[in-house]
């Protein structure tokens, strides 16, 4: 394989799951040798496919596919801006597909190309929603029969709100009942509403019914999803310390990110934060000043697995532990991205799991595992997920833009969401 090279870079736009996924091919001129990865940014499939088809496939054609780093730096620098999620996404399916490729051709799952197995199975953490306290309550038994030990507890989805689109994480989730929002004015614009201060004030009193029925045996995760104003998210943490959560999540939005160190101040609740970053400087300074306890990057979002295991390593040396973002909205080549770190990388603390479907595993040959509460890979060659081109044309994208990401609070103003 002297004269290895890239012959074609394909990308495959499917939704067997619902929600519309990007999955890049990277072929070479060794017959039978390709790799498969994940670009899937599901609000703008579109765009991804027109950087990885009109940009970096010309630049790629004829690349030796083995200089993973040397393809993954000049890529990243070629169109000379840099680290936004389009391009971000296009060039981690790139980078999957070629770390898919070297593990078929060193016959070695990825995570032994990684450094090896750190673990024997890889910890879930399951998403808990209801209605009340009592249906979020009923939800994580659930869990716990099917052998989870993690859950992460919501009541009304993020807010309070619910949400009726699917496209997020493949279910409808109830308004919680518990909260009693603001009026809005008349002729309110569409959107998904919800009440801010009326939400962070129901929230200790979730986690002291679940606390008061379940124990301390399980550990519970909150995902705050950058919905409550910085002081609330600062109020918030220190209300929750008694109940001892595995970590409060996204407490601030990436543009108010320097609220974590009052946050970190004033309370030991564990904070996870990152699935928005796509820039290292998001993160650089959040982890050297250990201002956070878990980093959750969206592992497609800041570029693939080169860059995320470097944001291991580096998050280790300061005692952060990974807890990469595993939403509905990834195809089951990224999940596996995701493990390969997860089992090769010793600062790992949680993966978050959402469950594949019937099609996604029809479509996605080799999809990972789960036995009470772990994920476990298989150890095929490189990444070990397949795709079934044919199958995968049997679910077409829908395109658009899903209507969870319009948030807004009771008064219409429109908010992150």
């Amino acid at each position: 394989m002297n004269n290895l090279e890239i012959r074609d870079v394909k990308v495959i736009l499917t939704a067997p799951g619902g929600i519309d996924l990007v999955v890049v091919k990277v072929e070479t001129n060794e017959p039978g040798l390709y790799g498969l990865g994940c670009a899937t940014f599901t609000q703008r499939i579109f765009a991804v496919k027109s950087a990885i088809e009109d940009y970096l496939k010309p630049f790629l054609i004829g690349k030796d596919p083995r200089r993973i780093e040397d393809i993954w730096q000049s890529s990243n620098v070629s169109g000379y801006w840099r680290n936004g999620p389009i391009m971000n996404n296009a060039l981690s399916g790139i980078d999957m597909a070629l770390w898919d490729i070297k593990g078929k051709m060193a016959n070695l799952p990825v995570y032994e190309l990684l450094g090896g197995k750190c673990r024997d199975g890889i910890p879930l953490y399951r998403h808990a929603d209801g209605a009340d306290e009592m249906a979020v309550e009923e939800n994580i038994l659930s869990l716990m029969e099917e052998g989870y030990q993690y859950a992460r507890c919501q009541m009304g989805m993020y807010g309070g709100s619910g949400t009726t689109d699917k496209r997020l994480i493949a279910t409808m989730y109830e308004k919680s009942t518990k909260i009693v929002p603001k009026r809005s004015p008349k002729n309110s614009l569409a959107g998904c509403y919800f009440d801010p201060e009326a939400y962070a004030k129901s929230i200790d009193k979730l986690f002291d019914h679940l606390r008061s029925k379940i124990g301390f045996n399980m550990e519970f995760i909150h995902d705050i999803h950058e919905r409550i104003p910085p002081i609330e998210a600062v109020r918030l943490a220190k209300k929750l310390e008694p109940y001892h959560l595995f970590f409060l999540e996204d407490p601030v939005a990436p543009e108010n990110i320097e609220w974590l160190q009052m946050i970190r101040q004033q309370t030991s609740t564990p904070i996870g934060i990152g699935e928005l970053f796509t820039n290292v400087n998001e993160w650089k300074t959040l982890i050297a000043n250990q201002q956070i306890d878990f980093i959750r990057c969206h592992v497609s979002s800041i570029g693939g697995i080169t860059p995320a295991k470097k944001l291991a390593t580096f998050s280790e040396l300061y005692g952060v532990r990974t807890a990469w973002h595993g939403p509905g909205d990834i195809s089951p080549v990224g999940v596996a991205a995701n493990l390969h770190l997860d089992l090769s990388s010793p600062n790992f603390g949680i993966q978050e799991w959402t469950p594949f479907n019937d099609a996604l595993q029809e479509v996605f040959p080799g999809c990972p595992v789960v036995e009470q509460g772990f994920a476990y890979v298989n150890d095929k060659p490189g990444l070990g997920v397949e795709m079934n081109e044919e199958k995968a044309k049997k679910f077409p994208v829908a395109g658009g833009i899903p209507s969870w990401t319009l948030a807004r609070t009771p008064d219409g103003t429109a908010v992150r969401p």
